[in-house]
């Protein structure tokens, strides 16, 4: 009888055992599953905040350091760039293309650069990435409101009794200006020398200069304060914008992507509105 009994216990123990493994078996296959689901949704959300979502450029917050003539353009493509890519917030500063030069040279902390010129950005070829041209621009005369001087040619900027306002010979427009204004044989005394092509526009906005020349887009953003007159193809010059990314910068992938995005259709079709040329 005791025998019998102890047979029946050690059953009884073992087929508990066996239901107890047999548990503990189902438990970590549920866990196990849960953890997958779990840890793969973990490495997606990771990847996606890294990557940009579906974009594929990584996030970051971007300083891009850019042309003076590019602040009302740049600002319509900086909040379109920022909406296809969640996550990416893009700063701009904007200066001569000299000016940038020179924070470049000092170290500044950004991550891109596009200046208004080629010969700025060859100058820096230690310091950034391979450029591209992303648009080109052409040299209009901005006259006052109404154009009183009734200025319609190159030549009507020599007449002495015109108060010309033109960019510095090292600022990318004053190079451009001085080109045109040397090819047709014309001396003229501006009153003053701008450190961009902003500051150009705002003289003749203030009615502190009769004219001065500016670029296309600058001429076609104060429409309500410049009239806009035309320079001939065969007395112009063409100025041509290219983008870079800077070695110096932390974000180096996401740079890169901003660079890239500037020749995609969406933003070129956003310099075409805002008056730029084909690259």
């Amino acid at each position: 009888m005791t025998l019998t009994l102890s047979v029946t216990a050690r059953r009884r123990t073992a087929a508990a055992a066996l239901s107890a493994a047999l548990l503990v078996s189902l438990a970590a296959c549920g866990n196990g599953s849960d953890s997958g689901k779990s840890d793969k949704s973990s490495n997606s959300s990771k990847s996606e905040q890294s990557q940009g979502g579906a974009s594929g450029a990584p996030k970051a917050d971007l300083t891009v350091l850019a042309a003076a003539s590019l602040t009302d353009v740049f600002k319509t493509a900086g909040a379109a760039y920022e909406k296809e890519h969640p996550g990416t917030k893009v700063t701009f500063s904007f200066a001569g293309s000299q000016e940038l030069a020179a924070q470049v040279k000092q170290g500044a902390p950004a991550d891109a650069l596009v200046t208004a010129d080629t010969k700025t950005m060859d100058g820096l070829k230690s310091d950034t990435g391979a450029p591209t041209v992303i648009a080109k621009n052409r040299l209009v005369i901005a006259a006052g409101k109404g154009n009183p001087k009734k200025i319609a040619h190159l030549k009507d900027l020599a007449d002495t009794k015109v108060k010309v306002v033109l960019a510095a010979p090292e600022v990318p427009v004053g190079r451009y200006s001085a080109q045109v204004l040397d090819k047709q044989g014309l001396k003229v005394k501006p009153v003053s020398q701008e450190p961009n092509v902003r500051a150009v526009l705002s003289k003749v906005e203030l009615g502190e200069a009769d004219a001065g020349i500016v670029y296309k887009t600058d001429a076609e953003s104060a429409t309500s304060k410049v009239d806009a007159v035309a320079i001939p193809d065969a007395q112009n010059a063409i100025a041509a914008y290219p983008a870079a990314t800077l070695k110096q910068s932390k974000h180096t992938e996401a740079a890169a992507a901003f660079v890239k995005w500037l020749s995609t259709p969406d933003a070129q079709k956003i310099l075409r509105d805002a008056g730029f040329e084909k690259p």
